[in-house]
């Protein structure tokens, strides 16, 4: 079992502004602060409010890690755990995975068992779910790029492309949402879940590929619209994000976490050491950033509430 207490802060200022209006969202005298170190890659962070707990996917040691902040402790949460990659949490507070090495979506019962929820389409097998976000009426979302397939049985398994799909759980119906992304990765839908943002992380499969996030619209029961760039990595690398209240977009870069307004504009970042994979919105107030990077994970607050997960 992995046990620990929280390493301390990081040294030099929490917050840098780009346009004056992030200075609404900065506490003062706020501090990132780091959880905890030592993976190769950590990512999925999720809080579970019924038990005040964070946890994360350390995929390279095939296990997922906790942290109670009340009482700063840091323990194992479940290993082996099937190569995890992202989390959330359902409206039921249940945790919703992306099992890279079965190719699935499974979800942690109160008991603590798992429900295997969906791997594969027309009799395909998805490729690696990546990241995962859950709508009001309970159906998952995911995006399904082929990081953690083995490049050389890529093209001979059966599956075909990356996507992002959207499963219902009452029905069973899986549906395949996009058709012209190379990478899909990290994904989460504004306060009243018209909107739809994806992150397109094709730059890392070929040279010529997109680096960038992409906004939808979404109809119900209907095809995705739109599908514009919204922001565009210059160079940089895209992950995980999430949402606040406001519609703001917090997005994970090589950076720290990059804040945007709706409208695509920048207006400041959360620095840190390293680059950052993904971020969820923790805490009793949902105002604590809870971030996951290369090798650590990092809490920071903000003066900005996360969406409903």
């Amino acid at each position: 079992m992995v046990e620990g207490k929280p390493l301390g802060p990081l040294a030099g200022p929490a917050f840098e502004i780009v346009d004056p209006r992030f200075a609404a969202c900065m506490v003062e005298g706020a501090a990132v602060e780091r959880i905890w170190t030592g993976s190769r890659w950590t990512e999925g962070p999720a809080w579970l409010p019924d038990r005040g707990l964070l946890v994360w996917s350390d995929i390279p040691g095939d296990r997922m890690l906790s942290f109670e902040p009340a009482t700063g402790r840091i323990a194992t949460f479940r290993a082996p755990a099937q190569s995890p990659n992202g989390n959330t949490v359902d409206r039921q507070g249940r945790l919703v995975t992306c099992e890279q090495t079965p190719h699935r979506i499974a979800r942690t019962e109160p008991d603590g068992t798992m429900t295997p929820l969906v791997d594969r389409i027309d009799g395909r097998p998805f490729n690696s779910p990546n990241d995962v976000v859950v709508t009001r009426d309970g159906v998952i979302w995911f995006s399904d790029p082929s990081y953690g397939r083995d490049r050389s049985r890529r093209d001979d398994d059966g599956v075909s492309g990356c996507h992002v799909y959207r499963f219902d759980p009452a029905s069973g119906t899986v549906r395949q949402m996009t058709h012209d992304f190379v990478m899909p990765n990290g994904l989460a839908f504004s306060p009243d879940e018209r909107l739809l943002y994806i992150v397109d992380t094709g730059s890392t499969e070929r040279a010529d590929g997109p680096n960038h996030l992409r906004r939808f619209t979404v109809a119900t029961d209907g095809p995705l619209g739109g599908g514009e760039v919204l922001v565009d990595a210059d160079g940089g690398h895209f992950d995980g994000l999430r949402v606040d209240t406001e519609g703001r977009l917090w997005l994970a870069d090589d950076q720290g976490i990059r804040c945007h307004l709706p409208d695509g504009t920048l207006i400041g970042r959360v620095l840190l050491p390293e680059r950052a994979s993904n971020l969820t919105f923790g805490g009793a107030a949902r105002d604590t950033l809870m971030i996951t990077a290369t090798t650590s994970v990092y809490s920071c607050r903000v003066n900005a509430t996360g969406a409903a997960p």
